[in-house]
């Protein structure tokens, strides 16, 4: 995969995604937000891709939006919408759930600044990681907008209302130590171990998982986490009970754990995934489209 604000290598069925605009601190712009949504689309469609790991060039993860454009940066109006029929919609929430529909888990490894944008693209990822010389923060407040990218439905749900408001509220860049306090984070490292942790985290996944069960667990996940009741988890958990128990995958993770031995799965994410999310409500809100 080639683009022209990311650099991508696949390894080991691991996909590595890294910002690659090092001289503006990987900061977000309008052809950043078309790679990625390229990006992610070749990624759901390629069977060697089994994980993903997203971190930054150089010294910054991504440090929010591009401001080249000066006081006009966030002012709407002054973009072209891409149909006349199309309402506003900001590029980062068409990202975040571009991530959110992912078929293959996401980590994050926060290598850097990662504030606006570069914080609220990282709530829909499964796992983050940080590095010790990660900040971050949820600037909006303090440049006069608000927050973006679908944040006021997945920060809260990650970390919880009380420190979602503080962070939102007071517009404070805070450290690797206070994310992992809060729970934004699940483990901060030392620099030169965060990407070999990032690998360690995928290869686990990559070696020893049904890729069709990682991708429907990853979606029935997310997708409850705003459902009002648990009769709603029942009958989504038991639509993929029924449509993934008769399965090959199944058949081949029963026999290799009978017989001492890794696992094989044969089954293709591409060809082979069950549509099971019909059996709890409408599809999925599609990113591409208003």
């Amino acid at each position: 995969m080639e683009f022209e604000t990311l650099l991508t290598q696949l390894q080991d069925g691991i996909l590595t995604i890294t910002l690659n605009r090092p001289d503006r601190l990987n900061a977000y712009n309008r052809q950043m937000f078309l790679d990625f949504m390229a990006c992610f689309d070749r990624s759901d469609a390629d069977d060697d891709v089994r994980a993903i790991i997203i971190t930054g060039a150089g010294r910054g993860f991504c440090a929010g939006a591009d401001l080249g454009g000066g006081a006009e940066t966030f002012d709407g109006s002054k973009a072209g919408r891409e149909s006349k029929n199309m309402a506003p919609r900001d590029t980062g929430g068409r990202n975040t759930l571009r991530i959110f529909q992912s078929l293959k888990p996401v980590i994050a490894a926060i290598n850097g600044p990662a504030v606006g944008v570069g914080a609220t693209m990282t709530l829909p990822m499964d796992i983050r990681l940080a590095s010790e010389k990660a900040r971050m923060g949820f600037v909006f407040a303090r440049r006069g907008v608000v927050p973006e990218a679908c944040s006021s439905y997945f920060l809260p749900r990650v970390v919880g209302i009380n420190t979602a408001m503080e962070w939102v509220a007071t517009g404070r860049v805070f450290d690797a130590r206070e994310a992992h306090q809060r729970g934004l984070v699940s483990e901060v490292l030392a620099p030169d171990d965060l990407l070999p942790r990032a690998r360690e985290l995928a290869r686990e996944i990559a070696e020893n998982t049904s890729a069709i069960s990682v991708a429907l667990s990853r979606q029935m996940m997310w997708r409850m986490l705003g459902a009002s009741h648990p009769m709603d988890a029942h009958r989504l958990d038991s639509a993929g009970m029924f449509a993934t128990g008769g399965s090959a995958d199944a058949r081949e993770g029963v026999q290799s754990f009978l017989e001492k031995r890794a696992p094989v799965f044969p089954g293709k994410v591409s060809a082979d995934l069950p549509e099971i999310f019909s059996a709890w409500q409408d599809p999925p809100y599609d990113p591409n489209k208003s």
